[in-house]
C-alpha cells in the first residue's frame, strides 16, 4: 500500500486554495506594473509576458487553481480527466520549470545581479516581491509533492513536451529582440548566436534534470511498501 503521508483532503484543499490565492495576487500585481513609470525597456513589448518569471507565475496560478478544482469534485479524484491533466501540468511543467526560475535567477543574482535583476528594479519592485518571485515558488512546489502522490508520463513524452514549450519561449524572445533590439535579460546580450543556442541547450537539459528530480522525489516519498 502507498505510504500514509496524504494530507486530509480538506487540508489539502486549504492549501491548493491558498496557493491559488496567493499566486492569483502576485499575477495581478505584477500586472498592474505595466503601463507605470519603469526602468527604460522593462516592460518594452510584451510587457510581463517576455520574462519567464511573470510565465512561471501564471504557470503556477493554473496548476494550484486545476488542483483547487479538482479536490472539490466529487467521486473518485484519481480516475477523473482532470485529476489526469493536474498531474500532467505539475510533473511536466509547473515542477521543472518552477525549480528552474529559482534555481537559475539565484545562480544568476548571486554571479551578478545586473545581469538578470539591475539594481535600479528595486525602486519599483519590493525585495518581498522579488523572493515572491524568485524565492517562495520552491517551497510550494515541494509542499505539492509531499501532499499527494502524482502520476508521471513516459519520460520521452514529457521531455519533448518541455522541449517543445522551451523552443517556444527561446522563439519569443528572440522576435522580441529582432523586433525592438531589447532583450529580456540583459544576460542573454553577451551571448553570440552560436552561445545563445548552446545556452539554451545547457538550460533545457538542466530543466529536463530537474524534471527527473520531481519524478524521482515523488517515486521515493510515494513509493509502495512490498508486503510480504
Amino acid at each position: 500500500m502507498v505510504r500514509s503521508l496524504k494530507m486530509p483532503s480538506t487540508l489539502r484543499a486549504a492549501f491548493h486554495i491558498s496557493a491559488f490565492g496567493w499566486y492569483t495576487f502576485i499575477v495581478n500585481y505584477l500586472a498592474a506594473k505595466d503601463g507605470e513609470e519603469l526602468p527604460a525597456g522593462l516592460f518594452v513589448y510584451g510587457g510581463p509576458w517576455k520574462y519567464l518569471t511573470f510565465l512561471n507565475l501564471l504557470l503556477q496560478m493554473m496548476f494550484f487553481g486545476l488542483a483547487a478544482v479538482n479536490d472539490l469534485q466529487p467521486g473518485k479524484k484519481a480516475e477523473s480527466v482532470l485529476n489526469r491533466w493536474k498531474d500532467l501540468l505539475f510533473s511536466v511543467f509547473a515542477f521543472p520549470v518552477g525549480t528552474f526560475v529559482v534555481v537559475f535567477f539565484w545562480t544568476v543574482f548571486a554571479y551578478d545581479r545586473e545581469l538578470i535583476y539591475p539594481a535600479t528594479i528595486d525602486a519599483f519592485f519590493p525585495p518581498w516581491i522579488n523572493h515572491a518571485m524568485h524565492t517562495s515558488i520552491l517551497p510550494v512546489l515541494l509542499g505539492e509533492v509531499l501532499v499527494q502522490p502524482h502520476t508521471y508520463p513516459q519520460t520521452r513524452h514529457a521531455l519533448a513536451a518541455l522541449s517543445v514549450v522551451g523552443l517556444a519561449y527561446l522563439s519569443w524572445i528572440v522576435w522580441i529582440y529582432l523586433a525592438v533590439g531589447v532583450w529580456a535579460y540583459p544576460l542573454l546580450g553577451h551571448f553570440s548566436a552560436t552561445g545563445l543556442l548552446g545556452f539554451f541547450f545547457f538550460n533545457m537539459a538542466v530543466a529536463s534534470l530537474l524534471y527527473l528530480l520531481g519524478d524521482r522525489l515523488n517515486s521515493q516519498i510515494w513509493r509502495k511498501d512490498k508486503v510480504d
